[in-house]
């Protein structure tokens, strides 16, 4: 099929609904806490690598920036205000979202295997399952988000299923990584996860309170500057930005900060537990919560689409378990300077 023509197929009615939430069209909640857990998925141990990929990171200043908005087509509950004045110590970022060469890297060095290859199986959007195999391998669905499937054998290596590959993709953001999967990722890389103050400060490359990292109208003069859906969600995808799923991490223009691939592609994970926002003061380095049902997501993918799912603004935020991973979930990393 090709990738700019609507699916012949209806969205699959499910069979044994997986009791599972979604955040609308962003990212479906594996919640697998409620599974009989793996213990090699809470055991693994990764030595660091303190040389790896240092040169593609962004030196910052930190200092004081305005973080939140008070964006009125948002989504209250995410919680994206107040706006509040942040303070955070230098430090440097990737510039640009791991990739699937950089992951393998972590994965020959380790020999780790990622909770969806533990657990057997993880989310694919519809649209990107052959439709000549879309009954052999998608096992359920969510119900209600059924465009996100229950793909036995899916992960970062084989993102579509079995049958699929990274190999034309080794520049592209890795998938199907879980927060614990970034988090082992990051402590091999002596980085850790970004804190979401330090995310959304580098992904608006020194602006002030814009919706996008290069300012208020996302297609500037029509052209595209991030990997977001066009089309009419989730039936068709016109891929009018050239990409239909993920794109090469550089294939857009990066922030005045040099950061690529800052909002749309993949969701990034952050280090932080999700919680709302309660106070305007200003805080310096926040981490967020003790603890939490959640962890923080942001940046939006190339699912995002202004008519159902408008999280692809820096201020936007989400959240998934900690154990979730899915076709549209990534992360970068971070290292204190200070």
């Amino acid at each position: 099929m090709s990738a700019d023509q609507e699916n012949t197929h209806t969205i699959p009615a499910e069979q044994t609904p997986l009791k599972k939430e979604t955040h609308s069209c962003c990212t479906p909640q594996l919640a697998r806490i409620a599974l009989a857990m793996p213990e090699a998925a809470q055991t693994t141990s990764t030595p660091s690598h303190p040389d790896i990929s240092q040169d593609a990171m962004v030196p910052l200043p930190g200092g004081i920036f305005q973080m939140g908005t008070d964006y009125p087509y948002g989504f209250p509950a995410d919680g994206e205000g107040p706006i509040r004045p942040v303070s955070l110590s230098p430090f440097a970022v990737d510039a640009h979202p791991v990739t699937n060469r950089e992951f393998a890297a972590f994965v020959d060095a380790t020999k780790y295997r990622t909770e969806a290859e533990l657990f057997g199986w993880s989310f694919v959007f519809w649209l990107h399952i052959a439709e000549d195999r879309f009954e052999e391998l998608v096992e359920d669905t969510v119900a209600q988000a059924p465009w996100w499937c229950k793909v036995p054998a899916a992960f970062w290596k084989q993102p579509e299923g079995p049958g699929s590959s990274v190999e034309s993709r080794m520049d592209h953001p890795v998938v199907h990584v879980s927060w614990n999967d970034a988090q082992a990722y990051a402590r091999w890389a002596s980085k850790s996860l970004p804190t979401e103050a330090q995310w959304e400060y580098a992904a608006r490359g020194g602006l002030e309170q814009k919706l996008f990292p290069w300012g208020d109208d996302l297609t500037p003069q029509g052209k595209h500057l991030s990997n977001v859906w066009q089309g009419r969600f989730p039936h068709e995808d016109t891929a009018e930005d050239g990409y239909p799923g993920t794109c090469p991490v550089e294939a857009f223009p990066p922030n005045n900060y040099g950061i690529y691939s800052a909002t749309g592609n993949v969701w990034e994970w952050c280090a932080d537990w999700f919680a709302i926002p309660s106070t305007a003061n200003v805080l310096h380095d926040p981490a967020g919560p003790a603890d939490g049902q959640a962890k923080v997501m942001k940046g939006g993918s190339f699912l995002c689409h202004a008519s159902y799912c408008n999280r692809y603004r820096v201020a936007a935020r989400t959240s998934n378990t900690p154990d979730s991973s899915a076709s549209n979930i990534g992360f970068r990393c971070v290292k204190n300077l200070g």
